[in-house]
């Protein structure tokens, strides 16, 4: 464990100096991966072709700007594929957008516990991403298994890739609390908030179809929520109706499966 956390240590700050010399370098987009894209990424194939090349830009943008490297798992062009998509999905409403607390992800093989083993023997592991805190701030880490899961299951309302962008949104006020203060207009932060304590009850009481883990705290809601949001946003808008068009608002989108 000690071994893997110096490793981790040092890789930060590989990022941090590889970042700085690669901000103003965006490569072209590889031609073979608007396949890979069209195979992989539900919300991509339901672009039109013109979006489509905005996602592409995006996506390329996001590289030029955020280091990632595979930690005992080497990485692949799907891996970066899937990261990019999952960074552009909720801001592609924007204009323009750069995560700017987010410098390097490191990307594991499998889901991984609080102190950030993945050892084959260790029974607590069960966390797919996280956004870094401390010694790990402007980090985040991803599961590979995690990250592939959410864009080959279309139907479980679950992303775990957007999911912990999302949590990077909701953070850059610096209090991840569930209210995205950069997104969210002043007017609506009250019906916001109580749609979340009312959702959460629901959650908590079992009367509610949205994911379990969404009546965690109101940050987790705002997270799992915008999971649902983007990955069936047709059944979200049909049992949450107030939810969704309040998330179109946040996002300034409509995704349309």
């Amino acid at each position: 464990m000690v071994y893997i956390l110096i490793f981790v240590v040092i890789l930060l700050f590989t990022i941090h100096f590889y970042r700085k010399a690669k901000r103003h370098s965006v490569k072209s987009f590889p031609e073979h991966w608007n396949k890979l894209l069209m195979e992989n990424v539900l919300y991509y194939q339901n672009l039109s072709e013109d979006k489509q090349l905005v996602f592409q830009q995006r996506m390329m943008q996001f590289l030029s700007e955020v280091y990632i490297d595979g930690v005992q798992c080497e990485l692949e062009e799907l891996d970066k594929i899937l990261i990019a998509a999952s960074a552009v999905i909720p801001v592609f409403g924007f204009k323009e957008w750069h995560y700017t607390n987010l410098s390097g992800i490191l990307l594991y093989p499998d889901n991984f516990n609080e102190d950030m083993g993945f050892s084959s023997k260790d029974n607590s592991r069960n966390i797919g991403g996280l956004v870094g805190n401390g010694r790990f701030e402007k980090q985040m880490i991803l599961s590979k298994k995690a990250l592939y899961h959410g864009f080959n299951n279309t139907s479980d309302k679950s992303n775990t890739g957007i999911h912990e962008f999302v949590h990077l949104i909701d953070k850059l006020d610096d209090r991840t609390d569930g209210v995205p203060e950069r997104l969210l207009e002043h007017q609506y932060a009250i019906p916001w908030l109580n749609l979340i304590h009312k959702e959460m009850e629901a959650i908590n009481d079992n009367h509610s179809d949205i994911r379990k883990y969404g009546g965690t705290n109101q940050a987790e809601f705002f997270a799992v929520a915008s999971e649902y949001f983007f990955e069936r946003p047709d059944l979200f808008k049909k049992k949450h109706p107030e939810l969704y068009k309040m998330l179109g608002e946040c996002f300034k989108q409509k995704p349309n499966h």
